[in-house]
């Protein structure tokens, strides 16, 4: 089975219902199983204003999908939750974007992993690193160069911040 790291957004109706639920429709998902899932933030909308603030969090699940039938699966709740791709950065009833899939790197037509904004968003790199410091993810020497990659932007974040 591959971990794979997912981020998890709302910020319209029932977040925490929407989120909640999105957690466990993967879990039950075939050959799949979840692991840990972190605190929720509230975080500022980034790329159009004048929309509610989001829940962000990462759930992290073990799974012998492939990552395009991931992919599908994660759209297919979406979609169950009324998701609506309107325009780039619209209000969302339920976001989830597959972060990392194990260690691969894909790069196909709707498909790329890790996902390519991942280091730029402090919504994912809060939860992120926070996930990847809790069991069961913390024992694992798989994720040590993504855990000191995402302390280290926390970090850079905080002294730029604390610099302006």
């Amino acid at each position: 089975m591959t971990t794979a790291l997912i981020a998890l957004g709302a910020n319209l109706g029932d977040r925490n219902g929407a989120i909640d639920a999105a957690v466990t429709t993967l879990g039950r998902l075939e050959h799949t199983l979840e692991l840990a899932t972190s605190t929720l933030i509230e975080t500022d909308p980034v790329g159009h204003a004048g929309q509610p603030k989001f829940l962000n969090g990462v759930t992290a699940i073990a799974t012998a999908l492939p990552p395009e039938q991931l992919l599908a699966a994660l759209l297919a709740i979406e979609r169950a939750h009324g998701r609506e791709r309107s325009f780039q950065n619209a209000p969302r009833t339920l976001d989830l974007d597959l972060l990392f899939y194990g260690q691969e790197h894909i790069n196909q037509p709707g498909l790329v992993v890790p996902h390519p904004k991942w280091q730029e968003r402090m919504f994912v790199l809060v939860p992120l690193g926070e996930i990847l410091a809790a069991p069961p993810l913390a024992g694992e020497s798989e994720w040590n160069q993504l855990r000191s990659d995402v302390a280290r932007l926390l970090i850079d974040h905080h002294l730029r911040s604390k610099a302006r």
